[in-house]
């Protein structure tokens, strides 16, 4: 089916993003006229709402919705998510608000999208495609996909990336209301739910650059979950097959 003519979804969850937010949202409108964000904001300290409320008075592709504290990336894109099913977007994207997904890569995505069911972002496809980060911060996500490929079995180069777009049917078929998990795993365990789905999945290349305004939401606890997470999966994957 053609995607020219259907909406598009990109739903971009904001913690104190007051300096990235009015730049990236005009970028992402600009790739597809039929292409809308929603921001999910979770009462960001340094008046991130109020800057996406203006926007939105402004726009009306542009949407919000307030969460009342921060409640975790994966609860962020799960109610953006149920939120486009409620209305008539085929596709949803995954996108994050400091630039370290470029909104030029939207058109790749929708016409991988032609193709497969869910799309995902690589940064190590063919190499790797990582700008400005630490050695340290690279070498962190390398492995963990590495590590997360053997344990789930998932044969993809990037399952922890957070640049992704989904088409309509994905998002009804993997069960939203049992997926609990936030950062690096929240994006395992959704590729991991559609790949055993049977649902096809694709990767595309992209340019990924560190943020340069704000402040990394990266945390040990997001680490420490996505290591044992794995392992849940794969059981899982075992009682699928038993």
């Amino acid at each position: 089916m053609s995607l020219e003519a259907e909406l598009k979804l990109v739903v971009m969850p904001t913690y104190n993003e007051r300096e990235n937010l009015p730049l990236i949202v005009p970028k992402v409108l600009a790739q597809d006229p039929l292409i809308h964000v929603l921001i999910v904001d979770d009462n960001s300290p340094d008046g991130t709402g109020q800057i996406a409320d203006e926007l939105a008075a402004r726009d009306e592709r542009i949407h919000v919705i307030h969460r009342e504290g921060k409640l975790g990336l994966g609860t962020a894109y799960i109610a953006g998510f149920k939120w486009a099913l409620e209305r008539d977007y085929e596709c949803v994207f995954e996108m994050d608000s400091d630039f370290s997904h470029n909104p030029d890569h939207i058109p790749e995505f929708l016409e991988a999208a032609q193709e497969y069911d869910l799309v995902l972002g690589s940064r190590y496809l063919r190499g790797v495609t990582v700008v400005n980060w630490p050695m340290s911060r690279l070498l962190l996500s390398y492995f963990a996909n590495r590590y997360s490929r053997f344990i789930t079995g998932l044969p993809f180069s990037d399952t922890t990336g957070g640049f992704k777009c989904y088409r309509r049917r994905v998002l009804e078929g993997i069960d939203l209301d049992r997926i609990t998990s936030e950062g690096y795993s929240f994006q395992i365990e959704t590729t991991f739910r559609a790949w055993r789905k049977g649902f096809r999945i694709g990767e595309i290349k992209i340019i990924f650059t560190d943020r340069t305004e704000g402040t990394s939401k990266m945390s040990g606890r997001i680490i420490r979950e996505a290591v044992w997470k794995v392992w849940w999966l794969r059981l899982l994957r075992i009682i699928r097959k038993l």
